[in-house]
């Protein structure tokens, strides 16, 4: 077979496939068409999410670190006055600070910036003495999906817990620490506070099982200085 009669099969293929593809477009145009327009519908919707979300998340961003700006704000000095981001007192900063956590929290609470404005806003709370407060905001941010969060929020409710006499809920929250620990809150942080609450309670061999426990698991960590200085004092 020669190149010109190569050339003109090739040829005639082509415009065999190009007619049938015509063909097929044409007795299909609608619906292709919808499937177009649907796609396109789509990528703009993606991409508005997009720019939404991240719009949203730096004005989150934004609140947020203003109210740990003022959350970690000094306090005057003895007979000094009071000036622009001072606070006289330590409940005066907290106070501040709760107000502007729980409107990050209300405006923001889908956001990760949310979950945290959640959490310092029950850690102020507690602050205040407002303890039902606090609690239904711990709960919040226990939540979480970042579990570094959650688990330090759990820890804090554990603590209320045990601060509000309610010592059997606040050792099923240090037992569930311990089991699945994380970045913030380690197993041995877990086992320290709970032998604390047992010691407070006076359950002397349980405590000092748990601080033998950590002694051992951490070996030269800041756990197992803490657990041995407990077991000495005992």
């Amino acid at each position: 077979m020669d190149t010109q009669t190569r050339h003109a099969l090739k040829t005639d293929s082509f415009a065999q496939a190009t007619a049938s593809s015509f063909s097929w477009l044409s007795g299909h145009r609608s619906g292709v068409l919808r499937w177009v327009i649907g796609g396109a519908v789509v990528l703009v919707l993606a991409i508005g999410t997009l720019i939404f979300w991240n719009l949203r998340s730096a004005a989150a961003d934004t609140a947020l670190g203003a109210a740990m700006d003022t959350y970690s704000a000094p306090l005057t000095q003895p007979g000094l006055p009071v000036g622009n981001g001072v606070y006289a007192t330590a409940a005066d900063r907290s106070k501040a600070a709760n107000q502007q956590f729980a409107a990050v929290a209300h405006q923001y609470g889908w956001l990760p910036q949310g979950a945290k404005a959640h959490y310092f806003t029950g850690i102020t709370d507690e602050e205040l003495g407002q303890n039902a407060s606090a609690e239904t905001e711990l709960k919040a941010a226990s939540g979480a999906w970042n579990r570094n969060l959650s688990n330090l929020a759990k820890l804090a409710l554990a603590g209320l817990y045990h601060q509000t006499a309610r010592d059997s809920q606040a050792i099923d929250i240090y037992n569930a620490l311990a089991a699945k620990p994380s970045e913030t809150v380690s197993t041995a942080v877990a086992q320290l506070d709970l032998a604390d609450l047992y010691a407070a309670e006076g359950k002397q061999d349980q405590a000092r099982a748990l601080w033998a426990k950590v002694k051992d698991a951490d070996k030269d960590g800041a756990a197992a200085s803490i657990a041995t200085q407990k077991l000495a004092a005992k």
